[in-house]
């Protein structure tokens, strides 16, 4: 019997894998959108760090590096915390703790208002990004329970949140904060407050649903893989992310300074065109988890990455409308692996769903910030436009997913499992 089964599509399953769908109660699509919504706030909150980048550079006299430090700041902590806070939850279910996390991303932007000294303002985004390392592996876990076996469309759902979030908050950090000021940042703690008023109840859900939880995931369903498998395809996943957001991080930490600098647009137009091209990535975001349930997930992750490419090289190289088209397609394709790619690890091993969530969320936010930090330090040396030539070249590494196994999802339970893997072995 191979180690590896083929990938899983609903229109081309078996009888049995379909009477299996059907009887299936179908997505909760309330809660689905309740951590969708939470997700737009707390990611909108953390854009806002982003957009006011060059208000702090005036105020606080900072070069690129320590610009990107401040990334490097909320990114570590939000990626070091996050596998830690899934392992735990994993083996100690946690329902309210998605509340209380928010609670640290509410003093985190009350702080970020008033900082009067560069460590006070590392450690205002030290507090947020605490918060996202309890958000993400928890609500990433209900979207998956509440998501009726729809996997993909679940994880695209909660994503689209987060995306939608990361463009508005350029937006109404140009027309808020910099307008009236840094101490109108305080505003936005009102949706830390709206979020913990919401998380309360999708808490309450999911204590309500612990033991369907625990049900669902039998010890059986990770003999599936072998420990070399599941080590081979992790390996290969964290390739595909480290380009994927190593690139990413060299458009959202940097590319108002660049659009300022190369194009001499104002700092209000370059935030607005910012938000253009994090529409794109909620756009791209939206279709990939639905795309990858109908056609698997390893084509979608592996167009994702790699065909962004001829947009990449071409973008440091053409003028400023083609820099925003281009910035668009770039995100649109580049945004649609995400949800394919943490779907995908999750059914490999679905009694880690925390673990794997926090891992590649996680592993998301620290490339984000060493990928800010390391640009800032080229770009202080060689120049902001250095930096997206150097970038262009790294969706080439698209190319390690060739080497991916073809993954089938599971939940039609262990005797599909075994025909599947019987059939697939003849």
């Amino acid at each position: 019997m191979s180690a590896v089964l083929p990938d899983a599509n609903p229109d081309i399953a078996g009888e049995s894998d379909r009477d299996a769908l059907k009887q299936n109660a179908g997505p909760s699509y309330g809660v689905i959108g309740a951590v969708s919504v939470v997700h737009l706030l707390n990611d909108m909150m953390q854009s806002v760090i982003v957009a006011i980048y060059p208000l702090l550079q005036g105020q606080f006299h900072l070069g690129f590096a320590q610009i990107g430090l401040i990334t490097l700041t909320f990114q570590m902590t939000a990626s070091l915390l996050q596998p830690v806070v899934g392992m735990v939850t994993d083996k100690h279910p946690l329902p309210y703790s998605l509340p209380v996390g928010m609670c640290f991303t509410l003093s985190g932007m009350l702080l970020l208002s008033v900082a009067p000294t560069y460590p006070i303002l590392l450690l205002a985004v030290a507090l947020i990004g605490c918060g996202s390392s309890v958000f993400h592996p928890e609500s990433s876990r209900v979207a998956r329970m509440a998501s009726g076996g729809r996997f993909g469309l679940a994880q695209s759902l909660f994503q689209i949140g987060g995306n939608l979030g990361q463009a508005l908050g350029p937006a109404l950090a140009a027309m808020v904060v910099l307008t009236y000021g840094r101490n109108h940042a305080s505003w936005f703690a009102l949706a830390a407050l709206l979020a913990i008023v919401i998380l309360l109840q999708v808490s309450r859900w999911y204590r309500a649903h612990l033991h369907d939880r625990l049900k669902k995931h039998a010890p059986d369903e990770t003999s599936r893989f072998s420990p070399h498998v599941v080590r081979r395809t992790i390996g290969i996943l964290l390739v595909l992310m480290f380009s994927k957001f190593f690139y990413l991080a060299s458009i959202s930490s940097y590319y108002t300074f660049y659009l300022i600098q190369h194009f001499g647009v104002s700092a209000k137009t370059a935030d607005h065109l910012l938000s253009v091209f994090l529409l794109a990535v909620a756009v791209g975001t939206l279709i990939g988890g639905p795309l990858g349930d109908r056609i698997g997930r390893k084509p979608v992750i592996w167009f994702s990455i790699l065909g962004i490419a001829p947009f990449t090289l071409v973008l440091p190289h053409v003028g400023l409308a083609w820099t925003v088209g281009l910035s668009v397609m770039i995100g649109l394709v580049l945004a649609s692996a995400f949800p394919a790619i943490i779907v995908y690890a999750q059914d490999m091993l679905t009694n880690r769903i925390g673990m794997v969530s926090g891992l590649f969320f996680g592993f998301s936010f620290g490339m984000g910030g060493v990928g800010a930090a390391v640009l800032g330090v080229v770009a202080d040396h060689y120049g902001i436009v250095f930096v997206y030539q150097v970038c262009a070249f790294l969706p080439l590494l698209g190319l390690f997913a060739a080497f991916l196994p073809d993954v089938r999802p599971p939940g039609t339970g262990a005797a599909a499992i075994t025909r599947s893997a019987a059939a697939h072995a003849d």
